[in-house]
Protein backbone atom coordinates (compact mmCIF):
# COMPACT_ATOMS: atom_id res chain seq x y z
CA UNK A 1 0.00 0.00 0.00
CA UNK A 2 1.13 3.62 -0.59
CA UNK A 3 0.67 5.48 3.24
CA UNK A 4 1.07 8.95 4.22
CA UNK A 5 1.80 9.91 7.67
CA UNK A 6 1.82 13.40 8.58
CA UNK A 7 4.08 14.30 12.29
CA UNK A 8 6.21 12.15 11.13
CA UNK A 9 8.90 13.60 12.95
CA UNK A 10 8.37 12.32 16.16
CA UNK A 11 6.07 10.77 18.60
CA UNK A 12 3.29 8.55 17.46
CA UNK A 13 4.03 9.62 13.67
CA UNK A 14 7.60 8.41 14.19
CA UNK A 15 6.56 5.36 15.63
CA UNK A 16 3.40 4.44 13.34
CA UNK A 17 5.67 5.14 9.97
CA UNK A 18 8.40 2.29 11.56
CA UNK A 19 5.89 0.00 12.46
CA UNK A 20 3.76 0.78 8.50
CA UNK A 21 7.83 -0.31 7.27
CA UNK A 22 8.00 -3.15 9.73
CA UNK A 23 4.82 -4.63 8.08
CA UNK A 24 6.63 -5.15 4.49
CA UNK A 25 5.50 -4.28 1.15
CA UNK A 26 4.25 -0.48 2.30
CA UNK A 27 5.24 2.67 0.61
CA UNK A 28 5.44 5.19 3.64
CA UNK A 29 5.57 8.92 2.60
CA UNK A 30 6.63 10.35 6.01
CA UNK A 31 5.80 14.28 6.71
CA UNK A 32 7.06 16.68 8.64
CA UNK A 33 8.83 19.79 8.74
CA UNK A 34 12.20 18.45 10.34
CA UNK A 35 14.46 17.63 7.71
CA UNK A 36 17.16 15.64 9.83
CA UNK A 37 14.58 13.63 11.88
CA UNK A 38 13.07 12.30 8.98
CA UNK A 39 16.03 11.89 7.08
CA UNK A 40 17.44 9.94 10.24
CA UNK A 41 13.71 7.80 9.91
CA UNK A 42 13.82 6.70 6.61
CA UNK A 43 17.61 5.43 6.70
CA UNK A 44 17.26 3.56 9.77
CA UNK A 45 13.43 1.86 7.73
CA UNK A 46 15.10 1.25 4.39
CA UNK A 47 18.11 -0.26 6.36
CA UNK A 48 15.93 -2.59 8.59
CA UNK A 49 12.85 -3.29 6.12
CA UNK A 50 14.01 -3.38 2.88
CA UNK A 51 10.78 -4.58 1.02
CA UNK A 52 9.26 -1.35 2.43
CA UNK A 53 10.06 1.74 1.33
CA UNK A 54 9.96 5.20 3.39
CA UNK A 55 10.26 8.51 1.61
CA UNK A 56 10.92 11.54 3.26
CA UNK A 57 8.56 14.68 2.38
CA UNK A 58 9.52 17.80 4.42
CA UNK A 59 6.77 20.39 4.98
CA UNK A 60 5.36 22.60 7.27
CA UNK A 61 1.47 22.12 7.77
CA UNK A 62 1.16 25.33 9.45
CA UNK A 63 2.47 27.39 7.08
CA UNK A 64 3.23 25.93 3.71
CA UNK A 65 -0.30 26.50 2.41
CA UNK A 66 1.70 26.55 -1.26
CA UNK A 67 3.23 23.30 -0.89
CA UNK A 68 -0.30 21.18 -0.88
CA UNK A 69 -0.73 21.49 -4.73
CA UNK A 70 2.71 20.52 -4.97
CA UNK A 71 2.82 17.25 -2.28
CA UNK A 72 -0.37 16.26 -4.76
CA UNK A 73 1.53 16.66 -8.26
CA UNK A 74 4.89 14.81 -6.41
CA UNK A 75 2.36 11.50 -5.35
CA UNK A 76 0.63 11.37 -8.59
CA UNK A 77 3.24 11.50 -10.07
CA UNK A 78 5.68 9.61 -8.27
CA UNK A 79 3.18 6.67 -6.19
CA UNK A 80 0.05 7.28 -9.12
CA UNK A 81 -2.37 6.78 -6.05
CA UNK A 82 -2.52 6.89 -2.21
CA UNK A 83 -4.12 3.84 0.06
CA UNK A 84 -3.99 5.26 3.53
CA UNK A 85 -3.91 8.95 4.86
CA UNK A 86 -3.21 8.93 8.61
CA UNK A 87 -3.57 13.04 9.58
CA UNK A 88 -1.24 12.39 12.70
CA UNK A 89 0.37 16.25 12.89
CA UNK A 90 -0.87 17.81 15.81
CA UNK A 91 -0.02 21.13 17.87
CA UNK A 92 -1.05 21.57 21.76
CA UNK A 93 -0.45 24.63 23.45
CA UNK A 94 -1.67 24.41 27.95
CA UNK A 95 -2.70 27.88 28.59
CA UNK A 96 -5.50 29.24 30.58
CA UNK A 97 -8.27 30.38 28.32
CA UNK A 98 -7.52 34.23 28.90
CA UNK A 99 -3.86 33.87 28.02
CA UNK A 100 -4.55 32.78 24.81
CA UNK A 101 -2.93 34.61 22.16
CA UNK A 102 -4.91 34.70 19.15
CA UNK A 103 -1.67 33.73 17.66
CA UNK A 104 -1.55 30.25 19.56
CA UNK A 105 -5.60 29.57 18.56
CA UNK A 106 -4.00 30.34 14.68
CA UNK A 107 -1.17 28.16 15.41
CA UNK A 108 -3.78 24.87 16.92
CA UNK A 109 -6.45 25.26 14.50
CA UNK A 110 -4.06 25.68 11.35
CA UNK A 111 -2.51 22.34 12.10
CA UNK A 112 -5.26 19.85 14.26
CA UNK A 113 -7.76 21.07 11.60
CA UNK A 114 -7.51 23.35 8.73
CA UNK A 115 -4.69 21.06 7.45
CA UNK A 116 -5.79 17.90 7.52
CA UNK A 117 -9.26 19.34 5.98
CA UNK A 118 -6.81 20.65 3.57
CA UNK A 119 -4.87 17.27 3.08
CA UNK A 120 -8.11 15.77 2.63
CA UNK A 121 -9.05 17.92 0.01
CA UNK A 122 -6.44 17.54 -2.22
CA UNK A 123 -5.73 14.14 -2.12
CA UNK A 124 -9.30 12.12 -2.45
CA UNK A 125 -8.91 12.15 -5.86
CA UNK A 126 -5.79 9.69 -5.61
CA UNK A 127 -7.61 7.31 -3.28
CA UNK A 128 -10.27 4.77 -3.65
CA UNK A 129 -9.00 3.83 -7.00
CA UNK A 130 -7.24 0.18 -6.25
CA UNK A 131 -8.23 -0.78 -3.07
CA UNK A 132 -10.74 0.88 -0.43
CA UNK A 133 -9.03 4.16 0.74
CA UNK A 134 -8.59 4.48 4.49
CA UNK A 135 -8.40 8.69 5.93
CA UNK A 136 -7.31 8.25 9.57
CA UNK A 137 -7.73 11.52 11.49
CA UNK A 138 -6.41 11.72 15.64
CA UNK A 139 -8.19 13.36 17.69
CA UNK A 140 -8.26 13.68 21.40
CA UNK A 141 -10.74 12.80 24.13
CA UNK A 142 -10.67 16.02 25.32
CA UNK A 143 -12.61 16.91 22.37
CA UNK A 144 -15.46 14.19 22.83
CA UNK A 145 -18.58 15.09 24.22
CA UNK A 146 -19.41 14.24 27.47
CA UNK A 147 -15.68 13.27 28.42
CA UNK A 148 -13.33 14.93 31.32
CA UNK A 149 -11.99 18.12 30.21
CA UNK A 150 -9.01 19.81 31.40
CA UNK A 151 -7.65 23.55 31.87
CA UNK A 152 -5.65 24.98 29.77
CA UNK A 153 -7.14 22.74 26.99
CA UNK A 154 -9.88 24.59 25.97
CA UNK A 155 -8.75 25.67 22.12
CA UNK A 156 -7.22 22.53 21.70
CA UNK A 157 -9.79 20.73 22.63
CA UNK A 158 -12.18 22.27 20.37
CA UNK A 159 -9.92 22.21 17.23
CA UNK A 160 -9.80 18.18 17.72
CA UNK A 161 -13.75 17.94 18.08
CA UNK A 162 -13.60 19.94 14.76
CA UNK A 163 -11.63 17.36 13.31
CA UNK A 164 -14.23 14.85 14.93
CA UNK A 165 -16.83 16.63 13.52
CA UNK A 166 -15.70 16.58 9.65
CA UNK A 167 -15.31 12.92 10.03
CA UNK A 168 -18.15 11.76 10.69
CA UNK A 169 -19.82 14.55 7.95
CA UNK A 170 -16.98 13.40 5.22
CA UNK A 171 -18.16 9.99 5.66
CA UNK A 172 -21.53 11.08 4.84
CA UNK A 173 -20.60 13.27 1.97
CA UNK A 174 -18.39 10.22 0.49
CA UNK A 175 -20.80 7.35 0.91
CA UNK A 176 -20.90 6.42 -2.21
CA UNK A 177 -17.13 6.53 -2.66
CA UNK A 178 -14.38 3.86 -2.23
CA UNK A 179 -13.27 5.41 0.69
CA UNK A 180 -13.53 5.30 4.33
CA UNK A 181 -13.36 7.91 7.15
CA UNK A 182 -12.65 7.23 11.10
CA UNK A 183 -11.39 9.19 13.58
CA UNK A 184 -9.30 7.98 16.98
CA UNK A 185 -9.92 9.90 19.80
CA UNK A 186 -6.73 9.91 22.02
CA UNK A 187 -6.41 9.84 25.47
CA UNK A 188 -2.61 10.04 27.20
CA UNK A 189 0.16 9.11 24.72
CA UNK A 190 3.46 9.97 26.38
CA UNK A 191 5.12 11.71 23.47
CA UNK A 192 7.36 14.95 23.06
CA UNK A 193 4.07 17.25 22.12
CA UNK A 194 2.58 15.77 26.05
CA UNK A 195 6.24 16.18 27.72
CA UNK A 196 6.21 20.45 26.28
CA UNK A 197 2.45 20.86 27.50
CA UNK A 198 2.81 18.71 30.67
CA UNK A 199 6.35 18.72 31.80
CA UNK A 200 5.30 16.54 34.99
CA UNK A 201 2.85 14.48 33.70
CA UNK A 202 3.95 10.80 32.93
CA UNK A 203 1.54 9.11 30.06
CA UNK A 204 1.14 5.18 30.98
CA UNK A 205 0.78 4.86 26.94
CA UNK A 206 3.98 5.12 24.78
CA UNK A 207 3.82 6.35 21.09
CA UNK A 208 5.04 2.73 20.35
CA UNK A 209 2.35 1.43 21.85
CA UNK A 210 -0.28 3.36 20.78
CA UNK A 211 1.77 2.47 16.97
CA UNK A 212 0.81 -1.19 16.93
CA UNK A 213 -2.94 -0.57 17.52
CA UNK A 214 -2.88 2.56 15.32
CA UNK A 215 -1.18 1.04 12.21
CA UNK A 216 -3.30 -2.23 12.75
CA UNK A 217 -6.30 0.08 12.50
CA UNK A 218 -5.48 1.89 9.35
CA UNK A 219 -4.39 -1.34 7.33
CA UNK A 220 -7.64 -2.99 8.49
CA UNK A 221 -10.59 -0.64 9.57
CA UNK A 222 -12.00 0.47 6.57
CA UNK A 223 -13.34 -3.20 6.00
CA UNK A 224 -15.49 -2.57 9.63
CA UNK A 225 -16.40 1.00 10.24
CA UNK A 226 -17.09 4.47 8.50
CA UNK A 227 -17.73 8.05 10.02
CA UNK A 228 -16.64 6.32 13.28
CA UNK A 229 -15.21 8.49 16.51
CA UNK A 230 -13.20 5.77 18.50
CA UNK A 231 -11.84 6.63 21.59
CA UNK A 232 -8.73 4.90 22.48
CA UNK A 233 -7.74 5.76 26.42
CA UNK A 234 -6.64 3.74 29.47
CA UNK A 235 -8.62 5.90 31.69
CA UNK A 236 -12.54 6.47 32.25
CA UNK A 237 -13.85 9.77 30.06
Amino acid sequence: MNILVTGAGRGIGFASVKEFASRGNHSIIALSRDKSRLDELAANCNSLYPSSKVVPYCMDLEKDHAEFPILYNYLKKSFVHLDILLNNAGCLINKPFEAMKVEDETKMWAVNYLAPSTLIRYLIPLMGTSVKGHIVNISSMGGVQGSAKFKGLSSYSASKSALATLTECLAEEYKTFNLAFNCIALGAVQTEMLQEAFPSYKAKMTATDFAIYLVDFCLTGMNYCNGQILPFSLSQP
